[in-house]
């Protein structure tokens, strides 16, 4: 969707994925010391209210966003002195921010994009934005659990990883919930890091 598409959906307030709470799935990861607090970047930010978790626990992060709108909302909720966070409009595929970052993170931004190219130019600028040794954690909409008609778009672990395999290393990939919504739907919970080899082409046994 353009910016406009997204600001009447912040200007309405029909926002089923801002739940006003930290995701949980985020804070399990972030409390077990899997990353460390240093560069954060989180893309789609919405509201902010990820972002400023992390800044609360001493990350240094830069919130962006499609929508100016949810930029304005996100930007409102910074207390004072504000912590270590700042949010930017920017169209990530277009016009990604500058910098580097040991720990990128989204929830539910890659998988709104259905075209395979788009999501595969995602993950070639979390790859160009990740320093060495960073990573990248990822909330995508899964095609696990029952039919539903609402909730998060639907991507198969092929999608995920045609995407994210040429330009990043998969170090993990499971299925979990998203926590918003009248029922949970099912997601994967995917950790890539930073190449440091190039993925090799797939082999014919024989």
């Amino acid at each position: 969707m353009a910016s406009h598409e997204w600001d009447e959906h912040y200007a309405t307030g029909d926002l089923p994925w801002d739940t006003g709470e930290p995701d949980p799935l985020l804070v399990a990861f972030v409390s077990a010391g899997t990353v460390a607090p240093g560069a954060a970047l989180e893309v789609g930010c919405g509201t902010g209210t990820n972002a400023l978790w992390l800044a609360q626990r001493g990350f240094d992060v830069l919130g962006v966003d499609l929508s100016p709108l949810a930029i304005a909302k996100a930007r409102g909720k910074l207390p004072a002195p504000a912590p270590r966070c700042r949010f930017e409009a920017c169209d990530f595929l277009a016009d990604p921010p500058g910098g580097s970052f040991s720990f990128v993170f989204d929830r539910g931004c890659f998988h709104v994009f259905d075209d395979a190219d788009d999501r595969a130019r995602f993950a070639a600028r979390v790859a160009e934005l990740l320093a060495p040794g960073g990573v990248w954690l990822s909330l995508i909409g899964s095609t696990e659990g029952p039919p539903r008609d609402a909730g998060p778009p639907r991507r198969s672990v092929r999608d995920v990883a045609e995407a994210i395999e040429p330009h990043l290393e998969i170090l993990s990939l499971r299925s979990a919930d998203f926590r918003d919504g009248p029922a949970p739907a099912k997601a994967w919970v995917c950790l890539a890091r930073r190449r440091a080899v190039q993925a090799q082409p797939s082999t014919r046994h024989g």
